[in-house]
């Protein structure tokens, strides 16, 4: 069964996590991704620990079914051997600096003038303009400057480190393929493809749509202490059971708070469920003391039946061998063959016609250089020449 993108070129020249991330989400639906890797080692991500017998493990998990090709694009054949490939590409996803392609002589007005169609993708930390946008950045650097890094972590003390990168896959890798399906599908109708900016900022700053839309009308800062969705309600919380481990409880609705109560035997705290902080802080104690009385299994004994939002806070080993998230196929296997055996995440998404595939593995560094190249009509001889001069 063909992939809903089955037959649309991409050429990945993004490393580390973003647009790998990006390009995978959009191999897995059938299209052909080409990752362009730099003759020096390739993308960093494949020697960052931990390690398997070539790549690593993060590396693994963000290239299954790509095409992997060592070019030197400092060299003007590399640049050559790249205006050919996107002469007859759909979508060319870059993760530079801003300016950097232009520099290289490989802008977008360059390559659109040897294919109309063609939609280039920028992914950078600020985006294209702005008073930022040459700036370096990392991910906490993009959640601090959206206000988002202000409201993670306990409500007393500084910020907590997210444990994953909500702003690198939550915003750039998810808006960026967002936007470049949307933009496949304007080309449908115009037949002309276009230019797509994704600032991570921006796209992480998106996320906090909820929050800044409360701000809007009330005008007053959300606070870790205070707000809704970062711990300033008792029935919005993480609570820590009787053997060290934390259920999650969530009882929002008015009938699930109610039924809550009950089974604590707190009926009086039905009616003040939207109480000020100082109510909040009170109903949190005492909640909290009556919690830690039991283990989380015995709690989840109690509230699972009454389907009231709780649920166990899991590690990540116990996450991956969750009966749920294993029966929705979201942990999938691969044969490689240098690592053998590989995990890794599944798509999350299901098709009922043209459900995602995984057709191959993580490719090695360079792996598909030569078959490209021949795709492109370079002889077995000037693809040697190529070779012995470095640009492959």
């Amino acid at each position: 069964m063909n992939g809903i993108l089955d037959g649309i070129k991409i050429i990945d020249m993004s490393r580390l996590l973003p647009g790998p991330f990006c390009t995978q989400m959009l191999s897995d639906l059938g299209a052909d991704v080409i990752k362009i890797e730099d003759t020096n080692g390739g993308d960093y991500m494949r020697w960052m620990p931990p390690v398997g017998k070539a790549d690593s493990g993060y590396f693994l998990s963000l290239n299954r079914n790509k095409r992997s090709m060592k070019l030197n694009l400092r060299a003007e054949e590399g640049k050559s051997v790249l205006l050919k490939l996107a002469a007859d590409a759909d979508v060319l996803v870059e993760q530079l600096r801003p300016g950097t392609m232009e520099k290289l002589g490989l802008g977008y007005e360059t390559l659109k003038a040897n294919n109309r169609r063609l939609i280039m993708c920028s992914i950078t930390g600020y985006g294209q303009d702005g008073p930022l946008s040459n700036e370096a950045g990392h991910e906490i650097n993009f959640l601090g400057t959206t206000g988002i890094l202000d409201l993670v972590g306990y409500y007393e003390g500084c910020p907590a480190l997210p444990g994953i990168q909500g702003a690198g896959a939550g915003g750039g890798s998810m808006w960026a393929a967002f936007s470049i399906m949307a933009a496949l599908f304007a080309r449908e109708k115009s037949g002309k493809g276009q230019y797509i900016d994704v600032s991570i900022t921006d796209s992480a700053f998106a996320l906090m749509t909820l929050i800044a839309g409360a701000y809007f009308i009330s005008n007053k800062l959300p606070s870790r202490k205070e707000d809704l969705l970062v711990g300033g309600f008792a029935w919005y919380q993480v609570y820590k059971t009787k053997d060290d481990r934390y259920i999650a409880i969530a009882p929002v609705e008015e009938k699930f708070w109610e039924d809550f109560c009950n089974t604590i035997d707190r009926p009086d705290f039905i009616s003040i469920q939207h109480d000020p902080p100082q109510v909040q802080e009170r109903m949190k104690q005492e909640i909290s003391a009556v919690i830690a009385a039991k283990t989380v299994d015995e709690w989840l004994d109690i509230l699972g039946p009454l389907n009231i939002c709780a649920s166990k806070v899991k590690n990540l080993e116990e996450a991956i061998a969750d009966e749920h998230l294993n029966a929705r196929g979201m942990i999938i296997e691969m044969d490689h063959p240098v690592e053998g055996k590989v995990r890794s995440l599944g798509f999350p998404v299901k098709f009922s016609e043209q459900p995602y595939s995984v057709r191959t593995p993580p490719p090695s560094f360079g792996e598909h250089t030569n078959q490209i190249l021949m795709e492109l009509g370079y002889t077995e001889k000037e693809i040697k020449e190529m070779a012995d001069k470095g640009v492959i």
